[in-house]
């Protein structure tokens, strides 16, 4: 029983038409659920993905109201999304220059070529380098050439003031290996790993000071990890024994969760392969409509009535 990666991340909007057109028309994602956040049904939840909605390929966000997040420790720093090649780097660095997109110079960091960027509200994402490997599923309908495309998310930082007690529900409740260090600015980062590893299944770890973060637009509300969909109740049993407090199951429609907080308050997901997007629309027409599960679906014209246009 192991975890097999990155399912998605979660992260916060206040303008959602906005960020509808950068991840699509900028990043060249495909919007492949639009939904509402199942907790909060006034609130958009947009998931974009590669062109079969693969498991490990969102990134996911919540419309809220918020008003811009403060930086700070205790928190998800960055998302990086792997591309395939050192060549696309240069696709890039020119796209982002034509769309007036804030970015730095392509670096080499822990072994891979890496560019750093932000979207409109702060978001900090990266480029890196995965080599090319595993499967790719380009969109057809993307501005952005299929060699090029983004392939899915690579590792996801994580700044936290006690890393110790971080690392230890890492390796000692998830599973994952310490598998190296390396240096930024900042200080020393370690790089955890699960499954078969690789960028697609990595946790890097860096130690923060000062400011406690306070979540708002442009910051990262969550982060989630793969399983198989056959070994959701041992999870579930797992985390019941180690005492971990926990959600418990949670039946999201188009995949099934487990959310619980590690000792530094960062909200952690496991959650399953399945069912998929496709449940509900056929895989040709992901995000054309709202989409809405079963249990919300006599609301329906009671929510749209709420929702902004996008």
């Amino acid at each position: 029983m192991q975890l097999t990666g990155l399912h998605h991340v979660t992260a916060i909007t206040a303008r959602a038409a906005d960020n509808l057109a950068f991840y699509t028309r900028v990043l060249g994602l495909r919007l492949v659920k639009k939904t509402v956040n199942q907790d909060d049904v006034s609130a958009y939840h947009l998931f974009y993905a590669d062109g079969r909605a693969s498991p490990g390929t969102d990134i996911t966000f919540f419309d809220w109201p918020a008003p811009a997040e403060q930086r700070g420790t205790d928190s998800i720093s960055r998302t990086l999304l792997r591309v395939g090649g050192a060549a696309s780097f240069d696709w890039w660095r020119e796209h982002f220059g034509r769309q007036g997109v804030s970015h730095h110079p392509a670096i080499e960091r822990d072994g891979r070529l890496t560019l750093d960027f932000e979207d409109g509200e702060g978001q900090r994402l990266s480029l890196v380098d995965d080599g090319g490997t595993g499967e790719a599923h380009p969109w057809a309908g993307s501005p952005v050439p299929p060699e090029h495309q983004i392939r899915g998310l690579g590792p996801i930082r994580l700044t936290v003031s006690q890393p110790e007690r971080t690392e230890a529900v890492l390796t000692q409740i998830l599973g994952f290996r310490r598998a190296r260090t390396f240096e930024l600015p900042e200080g020393e980062v370690s790089v955890f790993e699960t499954g078969a590893g690789g960028p697609s299944a990595e946790v890097q770890l860096l130690k923060g000071s000062g400011t406690q973060a306070r979540q708002g637009a442009g910051a990262v509300h969550h982060v989630a990890f793969r399983i198989p969909d056959a070994d959701y109740e041992a999870w579930a049993d797992r985390l019941k024994q180690r005492r971990v407090p926990s959600s418990g199951p949670v039946d999201r429609y188009y995949f099934r969760s487990l959310y619980f907080r590690e000792p530094n308050g960062i909200l952690f997901e496991i959650a399953t392969d399945g069912p998929g997007f496709a449940t509900d629309e056929p895989m040709e027409r992901l995000g054309e409509g709202l989409a809405l599960p079963p249990f919300l679906e006599p609301r329906r014209a009671e929510i749209e009535a709420e929702l902004k246009p996008l």
